[in-house]
């Protein structure tokens, strides 16, 4: 085995990502970081990571590392799956081990904005990296759940960039029959999308938990990814991605599925339980939460209209009635569709 990948990160999506490298490239070998030394023990005591993906099976090939310096330092890739709030620091932890002539990929698989900056997780890389790195920084998104994908459920997302020999580098190494990885230069979209569908799915739990039925939820996703859209497009998105997986269709999965952990935060508020409760309860980290008072900044900032935002943030950090927050958008001054 002469080629090496690295992944840092080993939660649920993080694992599952690497398990798709090692299927994909069997003779090549699968290195992956955690800073829970307990999920790399299990790893490699039960080829299982018992806390995020039990009874899932991990190839030979996917190997725990516990140091991180040494790992990136002789990799072609770098996979990177952790929380948005640790991204930086995560960077900057690697960044002298990186060799800029042997690093062919830099890849995030992270849905979220970083706090105060406001900015996207490539952009977050390029700061600490510097510019000469952005035709290597790749983002891969899309609506994909690790608990089916590591079950081998068919799946389709897109991995974006600047570069086109990059992006279909990353494409090649991870496209399998039941994990397909489509392509696009528009990576600001692919970013913006995938974080901010987030918000628009713990509304969706809301409306789960107050049990209102299929109407407002239908009403949510569409009027939802007007919003994305007109965020997006200010940000230099091009409109046609929210059209695509990592916009409509991330939206669509996170906003009905079981296994999304920010509709799960939204049914519970909906249930009347109350925001601390719920995130200490869960062993996952909710990005849509974070990425909401992110987004609510930058719309109020850049005076952008976004209703739904404003009202899923004044329920999570305000304590307001989720049932005053949905009659506020069901009251609204009456407008064109398109607008």
């Amino acid at each position: 085995m002469n080629v090496k990948y690295s992944v840092i990160g080993a939660g649920s999506w993080g694992t599952t990502l690497a398990k798709v490298l090692s299927e994909n490239n069997p003779d090549n070998e699968i290195l992956i970081w955690d800073i829970n030394q307990q999920n790399l023990n299990d790893i490699k005591k039960f080829r299982e990571n018992k806390v995020y993906l039990p009874g899932v099976k991990l190839p030979e090939n996917l190997k725990p590392n516990e140091d991180i310096s040494g790992m990136v330092s002789d990799s072609e890739i770098v996979l990177l799956v952790v929380p948005s709030h640790t991204m930086r620091e995560t960077i900057k932890k690697i960044k002298s081990s990186l060799k800029f002539n042997k690093i062919k990929a830099i890849i995030t698989a992270v849905k979220g904005l970083e706090k105060d900056s406001n900015k996207r997780m490539s952009e977050v890389i390029l700061d600490e990296l510097g510019m000469e790195y952005a035709n290597k920084v790749i983002a891969l998104s899309g609506p994909s759940h690790a608990e089916e994908v590591s079950r081998r459920v068919p799946t389709a997302i897109v991995a974006a960039g600047q570069d086109l020999e990059a992006i279909k580098f990353v494409q090649d190494i991870f496209s399998l029959a039941y994990f397909r990885v489509y392509t696009s230069l528009d990576i600001i979209g692919v970013e913006l999308g995938g974080s901010i569908k987030n918000i628009i799915a713990i509304a969706a739990g809301i409306l789960d938990g107050l049990q209102l039925g299929d109407n407002p939820k239908a009403a949510l996703v569409t009027r939802g990814m007007k919003e994305i859209q007109r965020l997006g497009i200010r940000l230099g998105a091009k409109q046609e991605t929210f059209s695509g997986l990592s916009g409509i269709g991330d939206l669509i999965v996170t906003c009905f599925s079981k296994h999304s952990r920010n509709r799960f935060v939204g049914e519970n508020i909906g249930k009347g339980k109350k925001l601390d409760d719920i995130l200490k309860s869960m062993v996952q980290i909710s990005e849509g939460v974070k990425t909401t008072a992110v987004v609510n900044q930058l719309a109020n900032q850049m005076k952008i209209e976004m209703p739904i935002t404003k009202e899923v943030y004044e329920v999570l950090f305000k304590d307001k009635d989720p049932k005053i927050a949905i009659e506020a958008l069901m009251t609204r001054k009456l407008k064109l569709e398109v607008e």
